[in-house]
């Protein structure tokens, strides 16, 4: 299984990464672990969550992705050096704390180290920009924390270009820590998010791309057809208005290449984002069987009649 590292970090990942987005939401701890386990046994590392993860959802708590992780690692076997383990800050997680100030940082990443049980975060992630804070007090924050030992490599999401490519010329010219990936919405029916000059900004600064929403929220995967299919679903409030004659023709699409390549449409979805650069699209199970099918994507290779099939389908 092929594994791309990660801008310059070091940090070897891919070609597929877990979302803690589902831990302690769609899925309880027990299934939590159980699909981590397997993730790991299948040979893949990239785990990705936040600290703000399950703060969005009623019910739920903030810190509580991070805190399911926390109790799989603790269970030891190895667990902790079998990972690339990432989190994110600077969401907001009550009144007051949220950003990427040096003191917001500093402080948040003891929460988090605290609630994943380690010492250490792999990959430390900017949530989204803060413009209240300069650059470079986020970024000497991120010096120190590299420097202690607690954070390896730092990177970032949903910024601008021109702040993304800010911070990169800052790194550069002030010897700072820079920005080794960068985590944008993309996938096959969402493409303008990122396609231009974001993706090319990466692809000049050598910055590993995860993508998030890789499945469109489940649509990609072919299971969203009519309305009736939406029905008791818990993501269907973001999966409606894809439901589109393009979205209809992307579908029909990923059903001829994945009968071809003998896949299924969310292989073909996720193979379709390597295709493109994307070092470790991140992708979300809750159940076995879901993370089964995940999986099967990492080994698959799209030729090039069917990734520029695909392409012209979701134009």
């Amino acid at each position: 299984m092929i594994k791309r590292e990660l801008g310059r970090s070091g940090l070897m990942v891919g070609p597929l990464a877990f979302g803690g987005n589902v831990f302690g939401w769609t899925a309880d701890q027990a299934m939590s672990h159980r699909l981590l386990d397997a993730f790991v046994d299948a040979g893949l590392n990239l785990v990705d969550t936040a600290d703000v993860y399950m703060k969005m959802h009623a019910g739920n708590r903030v810190g509580q992705s991070e805190e399911i992780i926390g109790a799989w690692l603790a269970q030891g076997g190895g667990r902790r050096d079998k990972i690339v383990l990432a989190t994110k800050v600077g969401i907001e997680m009550a009144p007051g704390e949220s950003g990427l100030s040096k003191a917001y940082i500093l402080r948040e990443v003891e929460q988090s180290l605290r609630r994943l049980r380690t010492d250490r975060i792999d990959l430390y992630q900017s949530h989204r920009d803060d413009p209240a804070t300069p650059v470079a007090e986020t970024l000497e924050a991120y010096a120190a924390l590299i420097r202690q030992g607690k954070v390896r490599a730092i990177g970032a999401s949903n910024f601008s270009v021109e702040r993304l490519g800010e911070a990169l010329r800052l790194s550069r010219e002030a010897g700072l820590p820079r920005y080794e990936s960068y985590q944008p919405w993309y996938n096959l029916y969402d493409r303008d998010k990122f396609e231009g000059p974001e993706q090319e900004l990466c692809r000049r600064e050598n910055v590993g791309v995860i993508s998030y929403f890789s499945l469109a929220s489940g649509f990609l995967t072919g299971k969203y057809r009519k309305a009736g299919d939406l029905e008791g679903r818990a993501r269907a409030y973001r999966v409606k208005d894809m439901m589109d004659a393009r979205g209809m023709r992307i579908l029909a699409a990923l059903d001829e290449v994945a009968a071809a390549a003998r896949a299924t449409p969310a292989q073909v979805s996720l193979a379709w984002l390597v295709a493109h650069g994307v070092a470790a699209p991140i992708a979300s199970a809750t159940r076995p069987e879901q993370l089964a099918e995940l999986i099967g994507a990492a080994n698959l290779t799209l030729s090039a009649d069917a990734v520029a099939r695909l392409d012209a389908a979701s134009a």
